[in-house]
């Protein structure tokens, strides 16, 4: 960090909050406020008098809580710049009768509480997000007593115990009474690998098996005489030389058990850990006494990455890291142009993952910017003034914000941010956005084509070019056969599936239309399939509405590696596309050359949780659930994904069956 600090062409700038970022790849607008520090970088020589007269007292954070520090502080060894900081929530102030103790020893008078926050804006060409990650609180897991019982600390705060910059100054010692412990038991997989959310993460935190082993080596290093058990479930150690490091701590006496402690109690006399726990590969419980236990916890998302995402308009996985634009091929790039993530930020990993990924991303940066120009694709929005009511729907609904429009003027569309999926022009209802290379009448062309002869026995289906398309692909090159009259039409995003093309599909003729599109995981566009929910859930009201079976629209998500999937979909669509009759056809064009075309139920879905009534659009199973709008909706029965959001409902706690629905 002094290297980077002393580095001629990077600007550092610490003790700073970003607070927005616009604009798009070459000409990004960041906004940065510098927190006050209370104290003159370059007149601070860091002597320490102001600490050893400051007379407050608070944990210390970088310490894990496990000493203490002053009011005004060097944050961390080696911190840049070498300059103490005042915090101002810990600062009792300059009143000479509160204190201003640090101004009167301060003989360099670098400390000054007229010191304010400044705002700065700069221009970037591109942005790496790279905000790591934070631990898993295991507070809530009582079982393991973290917080009732003094000698159970987690993994990060041992590294602390153990770090010669520690609290101990590197000699071991148990937080109760820093004793040194002669026995020692670490427990892995802490809020990690569990599909309870309210005991942690169903991922792996990959770090936490080879820190333990780590510890576990140092402790046979420096304590030889120290017993260590490892309570854990599987040992994930890959990675160069990482088994051969696991060999080594079980050479030298670590045991490791199979199984994770049930039960962890204290002995009230020598505050000692009793832990039951059963040994699975033995088949047998034991018991075991220990002096201080180290809970192995895993990583969660950095407390910012919601807020850094919704500014950056980048797509989030769902354990809440950061999602990369594609796991193989573009592992650092995301799908807003010019911006990039490294580290943690995207998943948990070790340093040297970390610090490969960062110089990709560094690296794929340097390129970007060397270029001097840069290439958009061809497919972008455009807006017709003439049709434009200036409502700004379509800038609300762009995944990229690449759409600005400010009140009572026509949006403007940044074709440098525009990355295609044509949301916006499928959510405009006065058709005033053409996506160029996609455009509405190319699209009611291949509609026209292939409802023009013998309707009855197709099926329309529009198909997102990154996945579900892709998905066809898989299957035809599999020889995984599906119905031949399936007619696809190519999107690129499910999102620019206009309601008037499934309207004017069913007015055709068609008999079923099944709309496609990516996994919401999967999304090339953030979350632009959201709003294809959004429509085909008034496209099924307006169906209904107008006396037409509902279930003969079907929406399905299908990856581009899910061959066998797109099969069993193709299949139960010609099954339903087979119980429509000539007298619904004749029906559904009459009444809907009456109807008009419905618009998107839910244009602003809430996140928040709600008791919602459900209907499988394909097998007809109704039920009733928690749900929220971030999640994917699947059928228990049929793991079709043609779900339909009824109405919310208070149903179930009132004991109420729910409806029974029909497809």
């Amino acid at each position: 960090m002094m290297d980077v600090g002393r580095h001629p062409n990077i600007e550092l700038l610490t003790h700073s909050e970003l607070e927005d970022i616009s604009g798009y790849v070459g000409n990004f607008k960041a906004r940065i406020r510098k927190k006050a520090r209370y104290v003159d970088e370059a007149a601070c020589v860091t002597c320490g008098e102001c600490t050893t007269v400051c007379p407050v007292v608070v944990p210390d954070e970088f310490q894990m809580g496990l000493s203490s520090r002053k009011a005004i502080y060097i944050p961390f060894p080696q911190a840049v710049p070498s300059a103490y900081i005042i915090s101002a929530d810990d600062c009792l102030g300059d009143n000479p009768i509160a204190c201003g103790k640090c101004l009167e020893v301060c003989e360099k008078k670098s400390i000054n509480f007229d010191q304010e926050d400044e705002l700065r804006e700069i221009d970037v060409g591109a942005i790496i997000v790279a905000t790591g990650m934070d631990v898993y609180d295991p507070t809530a897991l009582d079982e393991y007593g973290y917080t009732r019982f003094v000698n159970v600390v987690t993994s990060i705060e041992f590294e602390r115990l153990i770090s010669t910059g520690g609290p101990l100054e590197g000699h071991l010692g148990r937080p109760g009474d820093l004793k040194r412990p002669q026995r020692i038991g670490f427990v892995q997989c802490v809020g990690s690998r569990t599909q309870n959310q309210k005991r942690g993460n169903p991922y792996c935190s990959t770090i936490c098996c080879m820190n333990t082993i780590k510890s576990a080596q140092y402790l046979m290093d420096n304590y030889p005489d120290t017993e260590v058990t490892v309570f854990y479930i599987d040992l994930r150690a890959y990675g160069k030389g990482f088994e051969e490091l696991l060999m080594r701590t079980r050479g030298h006496g670590v045991r490791y058990v199979r199984g994770l402690p049930g039960e962890v109690r204290e002995d009230p006399l020598t505050c000692n850990l009793l832990v039951t726990v059963e040994n699975t590969i033995e088949k047998r419980l034991e018991n075991h006494e220990f002096d201080m236990l180290v809970l192995a916890v895993g990583a969660t998302p950095a407390t910012d990455t919601e807020v850094i995402r919704q500014m950056t308009s980048i797509a989030k996985s769902p354990s809440g890291f950061l999602k990369e634009a594609h796991a193989k091929l573009r592992p650092v790039d995301t799908p807003t142009k010019g911006v990039f993530i490294a580290g943690a930020a995207e998943s948990p990993k070790d340093v040297r993952e970390s610090v490969t990924q960062a110089s990709a991303a560094s690296s794929h940066a340097a390129i970007l910017l060397g270029k001097g120009r840069f290439a958009v694709e061809a497919i972008t929005a455009a807006v017709y003034e003439e049709a434009c009511t200036k409502c700004g729907q379509c800038a609300k609904v762009c995944p990229f914000g690449a759409i600005t429009w400010q009140k009572k003027q026509v949006p403007q569309v940044i074709s440098a941010a525009c990355a295609g999926c044509g949301t916006c022009a499928a959510e405009c209802k006065f058709g005033a956005i053409e996506m160029r290379h996609f455009s509405d009448q190319a699209i009611y062309a291949q509609i026209d084509a292939i409802l023009d002869e013998d309707s009855p026995k197709k099926i329309v289906t529009f198909a997102c070019n990154w996945c579900s398309y892709a998905g066809a692909d898989t299957a035809g090159v599999s020889r995984m056969a599906y119905p031949p009259n399936a007619r696809i039409i190519r999107t690129m995003c499910s999102g620019r599936v206009n309601a008037e093309f499934v309207w004017y599909a069913f007015q055709k003729g068609a008999p079923v239309v099944l709309v496609s599109g990516c996994h919401y995981v999967d999304c090339h566009y953030i979350d632009a399939n959201r709003s294809t929910v959004r429509r085909v859930d008034g496209l099924w009201d307006g169906l209904e509405k107008a006396g037409i079976r509902a279930g003969r629209l079907l929406l399905e998500w299908c990856s581009a590696a899910e061959g066998a999937r797109w099969q069993t979909i193709m299949h139960e669509t010609e099954k339903k596309r087979q119980s429509v009759t000539a007298e619904e056809l004749e029906f559904t064009r009459s009444a809907l050359a009456k109807a008009r075309v419905p618009r998107p139920r839910n244009p602003k879905p809430a996140d928040e949780e709600q008791e919602v009534e459900f209907a499988c659009m394909r097998c007809g199973h109704h039920w009733g659930s928690i749900f929220s709008a971030k999640r994917e909706r699947t059928c228990s029965e049929c793991r079709s994904n043609s779900v339909r959001w009824l109405r919310q409902t208070n149903n179930l706690e009132h004991g109420i069956e729910p409806r029974s629905g029909s497809n």
